[in-house]
């Protein structure tokens, strides 16, 4: 499972609030606009604003929120699972390119040719072990 895509709960975000943030924002503003301002405004115009920024709120919670708590993956093991394309032929080393990068490449299955995909299994020193993508 991907972190970024687990649900998050209020107690898990560290967001006070929860879910019903947003909620609170759109009746606060409908009652502010309505009540603290001097300039009368008509009720729909009240309501269409407080529903949008809301909904921005609920984004916010929803999705930026969580993905500042998300566990950042770096170094060898990030490249685990990642599919390449072979560059050039793997006999059965080669080279292969990841995410726009060419790395030696080193088949664990047989030969591989130029153009085929190959989902990378290790990394061994600067070499990636490989095997050969069906499909």
């Amino acid at each position: 499972m991907y972190p970024a895509l687990r649900i998050h709960t209020r107690r898990n975000t560290g967001v006070s609030g929860g879910s019903t943030s947003g909620i609170k924002l759109a009746v606060a503003l409908v009652l502010g606009a309505l009540w603290f301002f001097k300039v009368r405004i008509p009720l729909w115009t009240a309501v269409v604003l407080a529903l949008l920024l809301g909904g921005i709120a609920f984004v916010i919670h929803k999705l930026v929120i969580p993905s500042f708590h998300a566990r950042q993956v770096t170094g060898p093991e990030s490249m685990v699972g990642h599919v390449g394309e072979v560059t050039e032929p793997l006999r059965p080393k080669g080279t292969v390119k990841v995410e726009g990068e060419y790395w030696k490449a080193r088949s664990v299955d047989g030969d591989v040719d130029v153009g085929e995909s190959v989902e990378i299994l290790d990394l061994d020193k600067l070499t990636l072990e490989v095997k050969h993508k069906a499909g």
